[in-house]
């Protein structure tokens, strides 16, 4: 069984005709919940402001959490500030956070939202107020470091390590999650994403593989397997953030690229093989996508949860006791 974490009930007032699909989160969740794939639902913790300092610039957190935030600020962000904005904000980071704890013990894990990967250490963007993949990143690495300082023998016996992995296939490239991680050997962000979708002024990511207006299946498909053999000579990760955006999809709005629904599954496959092989525990997030049609977007989303189920079914856990909670 893995885990899947769910921050729907905690709803945005948005405006009426607001373009961010909120409803696909409840719809996501109800098939979660009917389908047979042995996954127990969970609604998260919030984020600590602790665990939130471990990535943003103190100050940010507290302006966000008081309300003292400009109208461009909102703007940037995309959502109108408010308590209920917060709420969400910090209970999607604290999904992520909990998805990567319990990838640990079940070999994979999902928060259904997430991926909030523009967020920057002091600043929102593009539906992100706070970065859940840099926080959970960090919040990993702290339970690892407490972990390995008190099981030194079992950890070097184990090749254990504190090394985390971001795999970002959203169409926009996680800029945030560049920024905030960016200079630390002991992560290695990768992103392929749009060449020309937001954001217009890219971060540099360890690795970027930005791909042309219209991309489908087969050039897809052969640019990430590139990719990984580059990050498999350059990195070797102990954990995978990985970013499962569908706006690559032919029906996404924003998205720009050509995938199709089997280009969707051979990408998840590509990605789960290449985690395989390595037995490394995934923590995914569903990140983005804006299809007209939420019913087409949403079993499309259940497709990749179920694949992380069987991913988690297989593995083989190097360890049985987790990591500190």
């Amino acid at each position: 069984m893995i885990e899947a974490f769910y921050t729907d009930e905690f709803v945005l007032p948005l405006p009426q005709g607001h373009r961010f699909p909120m409803e696909k989160y409840r719809i996501l969740r109800d098939k979660v919940h009917a389908s047979d794939c042995f996954i127990e639902l969970s609604v998260p913790n919030a984020a600590t402001p602790g665990q939130l300092a471990l990535a943003h610039c103190p100050y940010y957190i507290e302006r966000i959490e008081t309300g003292n935030v400009s109208r461009h600020e909102q703007r940037d962000i995309g959502f109108p500030w408010s308590e209920r904005m917060v709420e969400r904000s910090r209970r999607s980071v604290g999904a992520t956070v909990s998805a990567v704890r319990s990838a640990l013990q079940h070999g994979a894990s999902v928060n259904l939202a997430g991926g909030t990967h523009h967020a920057k250490r002091n600043k929102g963007g593009g539906f992100c107020v706070f970065n859940d993949l840099a926080v959970a990143a960090r919040v990993y690495q702290t339970d690892a470091i407490a972990w390995l300082n008190t099981n030194q023998t079992r950890s070097n016996t184990l090749g254990l390590g504190n090394k985390v992995l971001v795999i970002d296939l959203d169409v926009h490239q996680g800029d945030g999650t560049a920024e905030i991680l960016g200079g630390d050997d002991s992560v290695f962000t990768f992103s392929m994403h749009g060449e020309k979708n937001y954001p217009f002024q890219k971060e540099k990511s360890d690795l970027d593989i930005e791909l042309p207006d219209g991309t489908g299946d087969d050039e897809y498909l052969t640019q990430l397997e590139r990719a990984l053999n580059q990050v498999s000579q350059r990195f070797t990760p102990n954990m995978v953030l990985y970013v499962a955006g569908l706006d690559v999809h032919q029906s996404d709005r924003l998205g720009k690229l050509a995938l199709s629904d089997e280009g969707i599954r051979l990408r998840d496959q590509v990605v789960l093989e290449w985690v395989q092989h390595r037995n490394l525990p995934v923590a995914a997030v569903m990140a983005g996508g804006y299809f007209p049609d939420l019913e087409h977007l949403t079993d499309l989303q259940l497709g990749v949860i179920k694949r992380l189920a069987d991913y988690g079914r297989h593995y083989q856990e190097p360890l049985k006791t987790t990591l500190n909670r």
